[in-house]
């Protein structure tokens, strides 16, 4: 195994972007790609180890930088000056994520047919947009996201969903993890919630303790989540002779 990783630059508009694309040289045909949404920390070293991970199973990992320019805010305050705005204009943030999306599948390491996402925090309503708006994914996977969904036009969800989710999460409280649920419902996709008892925000996140915030890591959540994952991606990707998990 040859794991090999390097910037991609690409871009929306007038805003320069740097994804992170991570693969396994061993393979010589392009493979499944699973893109990154990073967290409101921007495209960090956690996005990057995800993407990483993905090679070593065997597909292409792509992180999306959804900021811009590889911003990293590093103060809780820079970190809502920086998601607040996207998140408040979901249009926006959609034309970010669908420049990244092309970006990826337009990579000679990519099989463009065979694309998922994974997002957690910010990343997962990411995650959950490209869903939304009918984006051609084979799974999109929401750890930890925030979960209330744009007013844009509704579009027929492609992709099998996967929302793995704190029931103590401050940021999504159980009123959201319901709607979000009915929503799924009512678009009647091939859709899972699993939902973590005792278990808050960031819970993917080693290290993370914040008692004001309400982060707090669980590694028996992120064991069960990561798990979860890989066998919704191995399921989608079944006809591609990765790493089976």
């Amino acid at each position: 195994m040859t794991i090999t990783t390097r910037p991609i630059e690409y871009e929306d508009g007038e805003t320069s972007c740097i994804g992170y694309l991570a693969w396994d040289e061993s393979y010589a045909d392009p493979k499944p790609c699973v893109l990154v949404n990073h967290a409101w920390g921007g495209l960090d070293t956690f996005a990057q180890d995800k993407a990483i991970q993905m090679a070593a199973l065997g597909y292409v990992g792509f992180c999306l930088d959804n900021y811009g320019n590889g911003d990293q805010p590093e103060t809780t305050e820079d970190k809502m000056g920086r998601m607040g705005p996207l998140k408040e204009d979901r249009a926006k943030l959609l034309k970010r994520l669908k420049a990244g999306y092309d970006a990826a599948a337009a990579l000679e390491e990519v099989d463009e047919n065979a694309m998922a996402a994974m997002g957690f925090c910010f990343g997962g309503l990411c995650t959950l947009d490209m869903a939304r708006a009918g984006l051609d994914l084979k799974a999109a996977i929401s750890f930890h996201g925030l979960l209330d969904a744009p007013d844009l036009p509704k579009n027929k969800i492609k992709s099998k969903v996967l929302i793995a989710h704190g029931w103590d999460d401050p940021m999504a409280p159980p009123e959201d993890v319901v709607s979000v649920g009915k929503e799924m419902a009512e678009a009647g996709c091939d859709w899972q919630l699993h939902a973590y008892g005792n278990t808050s925000h960031a819970f993917t996140v080693p290290g993370a303790n914040n008692e004001e915030l309400g982060l707090h890591f669980n590694p028996d959540s992120e064991r069960r989540s990561t798990m979860a994952a890989q066998d919704l991606l191995a399921e989608v990707f079944d006809n591609h002779g990765v790493i089976s998990t």
